[in-house]
């Protein structure tokens, strides 16, 4: 693992609160220079501590009200390969980890409604070669989404 020292630490809390924080603020807030700011996400950039970056978008204010996570269980395992360039067609599948546990994978994903999310499942998932059941929960609210503390 890369080594980050207090100054990352303190960029890292700042930025992940509020990624559109210009940098001349960030700067301020650690009492370092612009540069200095730029240079260090950078290398964050760089040595992968800092991956992606963007909006978070409010699914709901699009029309996707149902929020999912589907348990998948597979034939074997090993379909795994051969099952997420399927599931990555599925646009309303936004993510996919390969588990322990009762399920091979689990997913989750936004659909408009149930009546879509019924399509979605049965139209799409359940018929991709491998997948062998599913079990689903349905999120009635998110309480708690951020990422882990930036610690010492």
């Amino acid at each position: 693992m890369e080594k980050i020292d207090n100054l990352d630490r303190k960029i890292l809390e700042i930025i992940t609160r509020d990624a559109r924080k210009p940098f001349k603020e960030v700067a301020e807030m650690c009492n370092v220079s612009r540069a200095a700011i730029h240079q260090r996400v950078q290398k964050m950039i760089e040595t992968r501590i800092i991956i992606g970056s963007g909006y978070q978008i409010n699914h709901s204010a699009l029309g996707y009200n149902t929020c999912t996570y589907i348990g998948v269980k597979l034939e074997r395992g090993s379909m795994y390969k051969n099952v997420v360039p399927e599931l990555e067609k599925i646009p309303e599948v936004v993510e996919c980890h390969f588990t322990t546990g009762p399920y091979t994978m689990l997913l989750k994903l936004y659909a408009r409604d149930n009546e879509h999310f019924t399509e979605l499942l049965n139209g799409k998932i359940q018929e991709i070669p491998g997948v062998i059941s599913t079990e689903t929960l349905i999120s009635l609210r998110q309480s708690i989404k951020r990422d882990i503390p930036i610690e010492e």
